[in-house]
């Protein structure tokens, strides 16, 4: 395909996905942060339903298909990077694609998130190249290398390559695991909804009680004679 033919598709591919996330409101940051503090679950079912589908996607492509797994150095700077980011998400009250969208409809602050987003990116760039650590060479040796943080099995390129299993397992057994998680909040769900339809019975049977002291006709009950 020509370069022109790939800038078309990516810009077509682009806007879908644009429309169907501005749409649907889906956000990471809102699919844990509305679960935890608001008991709303609507974003959180729809961020594990994707994470089935690509997991079962991903790990089927590298396992039977053409697919080359990407090789990353991780450790403790990982976590540290993550935990980061996770702040930031929630300072910005969005994640980044919802911040694209946000920015997209005019708000202020998801343009001021976005643009040091890229600053920091910009940074992280930097420092990068001037003082990239664990060293590479170091990190992706296969073997334990506790000197560079990587605790064990996670300075292995895969666990695929790693233990000759395919990685089809275990995007099952993540798959499995994700599918439980998913079916508990329906169930929290029904348990939510049960509690609700009963609170509103019991206001429409206190109303009824009420309006029959006051001879149903909803007036007032009157006051007895002093």
């Amino acid at each position: 395909m020509s370069p022109v033919g790939e800038c078309i598709v990516a810009f077509v591919f682009g806007t879908v996905v644009g429309v169907l996330v501005q749409r649907s409101r889906f956000c990471n940051t809102a699919a844990l942060r509305d679960a935890m503090l608001f008991n709303s679950y609507r974003n959180t079912k729809a961020l594990l339903v994707a994470m089935i589908i690509l997991t079962i996607g991903f790990t089927t492509f590298i396992s039977i298909g053409e697919g080359h797994t990407m090789h990353f150095d991780v450790g403790l700077n990982t976590v540290a990077g993550l935990f980061l980011f996770g702040i930031g998400m929630v300072l910005a009250g969005a994640c980044t694609v919802s911040t694209w969208v946000k920015t997209g409809e005019g708000n202020i602050g998801a343009l001021w998130a976005l643009i040091f987003t890229f600053v920091g990116m910009f940074l992280f760039s930097l420092v990068w190249s001037w003082n990239f650590w664990p060293p590479a060479p170091a990190s992706m040796t296969g073997k334990i290398n506790v000197e560079a943080l990587q605790l064990g099995f996670s300075n292995a390129a895969t666990l695929q390559e790693k233990l000759g299993i395919p990685a089809i397992v275990f995007g099952l057994v993540q798959a499995a695991v994700l599918l439980l998680i998913y079916r508990a909040i329906l169930k929290k769900e029904a348990a939510q909804q049960a509690r609700h339809k009963a609170a509103q019975e019991e206001r429409a049977l206190k109303k009824a009680m009420t309006e029959k002291a006051s001879g149903k006709t909803g007036e007032p009950v009157a006051e007895p004679a002093q």
